[in-house]
C-alpha cells in the first residue's frame, strides 16, 4: 500500500515535460475556472459574496462562488442548515477586544475545524472563501510585522448554524490558518497573507515547504522521533539546507550528484546496490517519486518490481532532469501488506491493504496529543488515496482485514499514537531551532499534523511505518468519518471528541495570549511564595504587571514594572485606601488595562479600586457579601426566586458570632452538631466540628484568645477581625467548583473531589480531578455554584466555590471570590489546558476569556497527604496509562 499525493484521480500518468505546468486551480501554479455544475443540491445563489472595497476579477469571483457552493454541499451532506446571508446588516462587534479565529482555505478540508470552532467559540470561528475578504495592515510599533483584518466571512455557531457576515469595522484576526500551495494561485496569496503576522498562525508557506519535503521529514522522523520509515534511497543535486552536515540514517541513503551530466553510471550503481540490499527486507516493489514543494499535488510516481534494476534507474534519470535546487528523487521500499490474520488461513478475494491516517495536535506546554485515527481499506495492488477511499475507524478497518482481537487492535492503536505524537514532537523540536524568518514569522508554528502510516510486520509485531506528513488531508479524512454520524442520525462516535477539538483549543489558547500580550495590569497584594507562578506566567504571557503590596521587601518587588508600597492590611479603611491608591496610580501615569487580585485579604479593596479607576470588576458590594461567610449564606437563604431553582436551595442556616451572647443564641437556632469557623478565614484555620453548647463556647473563647490579629497568623484574613459563625453541619461529599464568569454568563467550570476530611478540624486528606461523579451530579454542582455566585452579584471573574453534595442536592460551604488556591490552578492547566490566571487577567481587562466550551480532561490527577498512601485512581485504559509521581501527587495520562 502506498500513500500517494491525492489531488488527482489517476496515479499512473506520463512524465512528460509539461507535468509541472499543466496543474490548474486556485491553489496550484496555473490558472483556470472551476468546474460547472459539480455539486448536487439546492441552495440560494443570490448571496452577497462581493467584499466592499475589494472587488474580484471574473476568475477569482468564480472560485469564490465555487467554494461557497462547496461549503453548502458539505453542510447539506452533514445534515446541517444552509448558510444565512446577513451581510446587508454588518456586524460591529468590539474591535480589538474579541477572539477571531480565521481560516482561509477549502471548506471540505477544514469543515471539522470550522464546526468544532462554532461549538467552542460561537461566532468567532470564521471562514474566508477568498483572499479578497482579508487585508494586511502594518502593525504600529512592530517593524516588519502586519495586522490581519477580516472584512467578510462565514461565521460558525453551535448546531452547525452558519452566517455570511460583513464586519464594519473589520475584525482583527487573533489566529490565522490558511490552505497553502505553490505557485502564483490562491495558495500563493494565502502564503503572503500568513507571512509575518502579529497574530498566531498555525501554518506558513515556509513551514509547509519543510513538511512537504519527504527527504527532510523522513530523516527527521527516523533520527529525532525514532519513528519507523520505509527504506529510502535519495538523489539530489543540492540537499535541503537543514539536511546538510546531518548524521546518516541506516534506512535512508542520500546521494549528492555533482551535476546533470555524466551521472548515469553512479545512479545505476547506487540503484543496484540499494535494490539488492537487506534494508528493503521482504519488499518486492519500489516506488520512485519526487520530494519537493514545487511538485505538491503532482503525480510523478512509478512503482516497479524490485528486480527491474535498469527500469528503476532509467525512471530516476528521467526525473533527475526535472529537479531544481533542494529537490530530490526518492526510491523507497513498498512494504508488502500485512497478511491478516497471521497465522491462519487467508480470507477469500484479493489481498487487502490498510492506510492509517492520524491527526495529532499541539496542546498546552507544546505537548503532542493524538486526536483521531482514520483508516482506508483497498486492494493491495492498487495504491490508496485520501480522497478516493472511504474512511473507517481503526477497529473496522482491521476487522475487515481479519484482525479483530481487541488486544491486537489496542496494540496497533498504541503504536500509531506513539509514532504520531513522536512525529509532531520532532517537528516542534525542529521549529524551535528555526529563526522567525525561517518559520515565516515570529508567531508561525505548526499546531497540527497529519501522519500517514502503513502497517508492516517487524520482528513478528505489527508496526506502523510513517510514509509522509501533511497539513490538511488527514484532517479532512477524519472530518469525513465524523460526518458519517451527522445529525439527525446519532451514532457510536457521538460522544467522542472531534478530531479538531484539541486544535481549536490551541487556537483559542494562542488567541488569548495574543490578545493579552503587552497588557498593563495592577495586582493588589502579592501573596506568599506559593504564588510565585503568577510572576513566571506573566513573563511568559507578555503581561506587564504593577504591584501594590504592604511588604516593602516582597520577593515580587523586583519582578514587576512598578512597585507601590502601600499598607493594604487595614480593611476598615478600604474605601479611603482605594481613593488614595487611585491617586497614586494617576500620579505615576500608569495606563492600566485592568486590575485584579488573587489574595483573599485584598479582594474588596481591589473591587473598590477598580470602581475608582473605571476598570472592569464585580461590584464591591458583591465582593463584601462573598467575603463574609455568614452574610453569604443568610443572603442566599432569602433568594428564593424566580427563576427556579433558586440559590436558597443551596444555602445553609447559620448565625454570626461576635461575643459569648451570640454563641448562646446560636446554639438554640442552629442544629448541632455544627461547624464553627472564622467569618473571614482561609485555609481551614479555626474551623472545628462542635457537638454541643459547651464545645461551642470553648472553641469561641480559644479563637478569641489566640487569633486576635494579622500578626497571630498572617495570611488567613485576620486583618478583617476574628469574628466567627456557627453553621449547620452538612453530611455529604465535598467538592470544589472553579468557575469563569463574564457578563453574568458561565464560560467554564471545573469540578474536583475532596477526600474525607479529618475531624474535628476538617483537614483535607485527599483530592482528585476530574470528578468521579456521574454527569448529572457534576452538572448539579456546577449549576449550584453558578447560581450562588449570581445570587451574590458576582458577574465577572474567576471564582472558587466549595460545596457538599448531599442526598438532597448540593449545599454551599463558602464562596472564594478569586481563583482557586493551592494545586487547583496547576491541575486545571495540566488536565484541560485552561489557565485560570490568564482567564482572570482577561476578565480584569474587559476581555471575554478565550475558553473551549466543553473542555475534556487529558487524564486524572490526585493527591493525598504525604504520610498517607496514594489513593487508587481509575482510568478507562489502565494498560496504556502513564503514571508520574512527584511528592504527594499522582498523575494518570490516558
Amino acid at each position: 500500500m502506498l500513500s500517494l499525493d491525492p489531488l488527482g484521480l489517476y496515479w499512473d500518468c506520463p512524465l512528460g515535460s509539461k507535468d509541472l505546468e499543466e496543474e490548474e486551480g486556485p491553489w496550484g501554479g496555473g490558472s483556470g475556472l472551476p468546474p460547472q455544475g459539480y455539486f448536487p443540491g439546492s441552495w440560494r445563489q443570490d448571496v452577497g459574496l462581493d467584499c466592499r472595497g475589494s472587488p474580484e476579477g471574473a476568475e477569482a469571483r468564480a472560485w469564490t462562488v465555487y467554494y461557497y457552493s462547496l461549503l453548502q454541499s458539505c453542510l447539506q451532506q452533514a445534515g446541517l442548515p444552509e448558510t444565512q446571508d446577513r451581510s446587508q446588516a454588518p456586524r460591529t462587534g468590539r474591535p480589538g477586544m474579541e477572539v477571531t479565529l480565521c481560516i482561509l482555505g477549502s471548506p471540505s478540508t477544514f469543515l471539522s475545524v470550522l464546526l468544532e470552532g462554532g461549538v467552542q467559540s460561537p461566532g468567532n470561528m470564521l471562514l474566508c472563501l477568498s483572499p479578497a475578504w482579508l487585508m494586511k495592515m502594518p502593525a504600529p510599533g512592530q517593524p516588519g510585522e502586519a495586522t490581519l483584518l477580516v472584512s467578510k466571512a462565514v461565521s460558525f455557531h453551535p448546531g452547525g448554524l452558519t452566517f455570511l457576515d460583513d464586519f464594519v469595522p473589520p475584525r482583527r484576526v487573533t489566529y490565522f490558518l490558511a490552505g497553502l500551495g505553490p505557485g502564483p494561485g490562491r495558495g500563493w496569496e494565502a502564503a503572503e497573507l500568513a507571512r509575518n503576522l502579529t497574530c498566531p498562525t498555525g501554518a506558513s508557506a515556509e513551514l509547509a515547504r519543510l513538511l512537504e519535503d519527504r527527504l527532510l521529514t523522513r530523516r527527521l522522523l527516523a533520527q529525532q522521533g525514532g519513528v519507523a520509515v520505509p527504506a529510502t534511497l535519495a538523489f539530489t543535486y543540492t540537499p535541503p539546507a537543514l539536511l546538510q552536515g546531518g548524521d546518516a540514517s541506516p534506512r535512508l541513503r542520500l546521494v549528492e550528484l555533482s551535476g546533470k551530466e555524466g551521472q548515469e553510471a553512479l545512479v545505476k550503481e547506487e540503484v543496484g546496490a540499494f535494490l539488492h540490499s537487506e534494508a528493503l527486507g521482504d519488499a518486492m516493489q519500489v516506488a520512485i517519486k519526487v520530494s519537493s514543494w514545487r511538485w505538491q499535488g503532482r503525480q510523478a510516481l512509478r512503482v516497479h518490481p524490485r528486480a527491474e534494476v535498469g527500469t528503476v534507474a532509467d525512471t530516476v534519470l528521467v526525473l533527475l532532469e526535472k529537479l531544481e535546487e533542494e529537490e530530490s528523487v526518492l526510491v523507497e521500499a513498498v512494504c508488502p501488506p500485512v497478511r491478516l490474520p497471521f497465522p491462519g488461513s487467508p480470507q477469500p478475494g484479493p489481498e487487502l491493504a490498510v492506510r492509517i491516517c492520524a491527526v495529532v495536535c499541539r496542546t498546552q506546554g507544546d505537548r503532542p496529543l493524538l486526536s483521531k485515527v482514520v483508516c482506508a481499506v483497498g486492494r493491495a495492488d492498487h495504491p490508496l488515496r485520501h480522497q478516493s477511499s472511504l474512511p473507517r475507524t481503526l477497529e473496522v478497518a482491521l476487522a475487515q482485514c481479519g484482525l479483530g482481537e481487541a488486544a491486537q487492535v489496542a496494540a496497533v492503536r498504541r503504536g500509531v499514537k506513539t509514532a504520531a505524537e513522536a512525529a509532531l514532537a520532532a517537528v516542534l523540536a525542529l521549529e524551535a531551532g528555526l529563526s522567525a524568518e525561517q518559520r515565516g514569522g515570529r508567531q508561525a508554528y505548526t499546531d497540527f499534523l497529519g501522519v500517514d502510516f502503513m502497517l508492516t510486520v517487524a520482528g513478528g509485531v505489527l508496526t506502523p511505518v510513517a510514509l509522509e506528513l501533511n497539513l490538511g488531508l488527514c484532517l479532512e479524512a477524519c472530518g469525513a468519518l465524523e460526518r458519517l454520524w451527522a445529525a439527525p442520525r446519532p451514532g457510536p462516535m457521538a460522544d467522542e471528541a472531534a478530531a479538531a477539538a484539541p486544535l481549536v483549543e490551541t487556537m483559542l489558547r494562542r488567541s488569548a495570549r495574543s490578545l493579552m500580550e503587552g497588557k498593563q495590569l495592577l495586582v493588589v497584594g502579592g501573596g506568599g511564595f506559593s504564588k510565585k507562578f503568577v510572576w513566571q506566567a506573566a513573563r511568559d504571557y507578555g503581561l506587564k504587571l504593577h504591584l501594590v503590596e504592604s511588604d516593602p521587601n516582597h520577593f515580587a518587588s523586583q519582578l514587576v514594572q512598578t512597585f507601590i508600597h502601600f499598607d493594604v492590611t487595614e480593611h476598615r479603611r478600604d474605601e479611603d485606601n482605594a481613593r488614595l491608591l487611585a491617586e497614586l496610580v494617576r500620579a505615576r501615569g500608569l495606563q492600566l488595562d485592568g486590575c485584579f487580585s488573587y489574595w483573599d485579604d485584598c479582594l474588596v479593596l481591589t473591587a473598590l479600586l477598580c470602581q475608582e479607576l473605571g476598570l472592569p470588576c464585580s461590584p464591591p458590594a458583591a465582593m463584601r457579601l462573598a467575603k463574609q461567610k455568614s452574610r453569604t449564606q443568610l443572603h442566599l437563604l432569602c433568594r428564593q426566586g424566580p427563576p427556579w431553582p433558586s440559590p436558597s436551595l443551596h444555602a445553609v442556616p447559620c448565625c454570626p458570632l461576635e461575643n459569648e451572647a451570640d454563641v448562646e443564641r446560636a446554639v438554640h437556632l442552629v442544629p448541632l452538631p455544627g461547624v464553627m469557623k472564622l467569618e473571614f478565614g482561609a485555609g481551614a484555620v479555626g474551623v472545628r466540628l462542635v457537638e454541643d453548647a459547651p464545645q461551642c463556647h470553648e472553641h469561641f473563647s480559644r479563637i478569641a484568645r489566640d487569633l486576635q490579629g494579622e500578626a497571630d497568623h498572617p495570611g488567613i484574613g485576620l486583618g478583617w477581625g476574628n469574628a466567627m459563625l456557627l453553621m449547620e453541619f452538612i453530611e455529604g461529599t465535598e467538592h470544589d467548583v472553579d468557575l469563569v464568569l463574564f457578563g453574568g454568563r458561565l464560560l467554564a467550570a471545573f469540578v474536583s473531589d475532596n477526600g474525607p476530611t479529618r475531624l474535628p478540624g476538617f483537614t483535607e486528606t485527599a483530592a482528585c480531578m476530574p470528578t468521579g461523579l456521574a454527569p448529572e451530579q457534576e452538572a448539579q454542582l456546577v449549576q449550584a455554584a453558578f447560581r450562588c455566585c449570581l445570587g451574590c452579584g458576582l458577574l465577572d471573574g474567576v471564582f472558587n466555590v466549595e460545596l457538599k453534595l448531599t442526598r438532597a442536592g448540593p449545599r454551599l460551604i463558602e464562596i472564594n471570590p478569586r481563583m482557586g488556591g493551592f494545586y487547583l490552578r496547576d491541575w486545571i492547566l495540566e488536565l484541560y489546558g485552561v489557565d485560570l490566571l490568564l482567564a482572570a487577567a482577561m476578565v480584569a481587562c474587559g476581555l471575554q476569556p478565550a475558553l473551549p466550551a466543553h473542555p475534556r480532561a487529558r487524564g486524572h490527577l490526585g493527591r493525598t497527604e504525604r504520610r498517607r498512601r496514594h489513593l487508587p485512581l481509575a482510568t478507562s485504559q489502565p494498560d496504556s496509562a502513564r503514571l508520574n509521581r512527584a511528592g504527594d501527587c499522582i498523575y494518570i495520562h490516558t
